[in-house]
């Protein structure tokens, strides 16, 4: 079981290189993929935008954690992205693992580290989560299909976004390129230990 964990680290490392790599552009048609994104691409910005007032990724006062509207969905991504791009501008690995659910998230974070190109400091209110769509919401798991733009950062990057519940807050699991990905496997995986 072991041995099966340390070579999924590694392809979804591997995959997680070959994506941030892999020149940004218009594609005449999508193709599915299983390369795993970890964090939003420079493919161009949007013109249109939502805006929500940010809000903590905890739920409290409340029974239930489903998300059950797009907004309550786009507030808890723009918090999440707010947590990763704060991290990687910070350089702040504690940071990181506040809101990601796997190591392999806390490694391409902390390789972006230096390297990823941001014109100012992150805020929630740079952030914007575009044409979401919700595609999967449980007690456990979110995915969703959006668009994810920031006004310190160049471009916008499309896919599926999904996060799982840990004790009392989502979590960033992985980000695929397009709908008809493998994304679904996420929402069952094992998460990060707490230790």
């Amino acid at each position: 079981m072991a041995t099966k964990a340390i070579a999924g680290l590694i392809v979804v490392g591997l995959a997680i290189g070959v994506w941030l790599l892999w020149p940004r552009g218009e594609s005449a048609s999508p193709v599915s993929t299983t390369v795993l994104a970890a964090e939003p691409s420079t493919t161009g910005a949007s013109d249109t935008a939502t805006s929500a007032t940010p809000t903590s990724t905890s739920v409290e006062n409340s029974e239930s954690h489903i998300v059950e509207t797009v907004e309550e969905a786009e507030e808890i991504l723009r918090e999440l992205w707010f947590g990763w791009f704060e991290g990687i501008y910070n350089q702040d690995e504690d940071r990181i693992r506040e809101v990601v659910a796997t190591e392999a998230m806390v490694e391409s974070a902390v390789a972006a580290f230096g390297a990823m190109e941001m014109t100012s400091k992150p805020t929630t209110e740079a952030i914007s989560i575009i044409d979401l769509v919700i595609l999967r919401s449980d007690d456990q798991c979110l995915a969703v299909w959006s668009t994810v733009a920031a006004t310190f950062r160049p471009g916008s990057s499309d896919g599926v976004q999904v996060a799982r519940w840990s004790e009392d807050t989502w979590l960033l699991m992985s980000v695929w390129a397009y709908q008809e990905d493998l994304w679904a496997g996420d929402c069952d995986s094992q998460l990060r230990s707490s230790s």
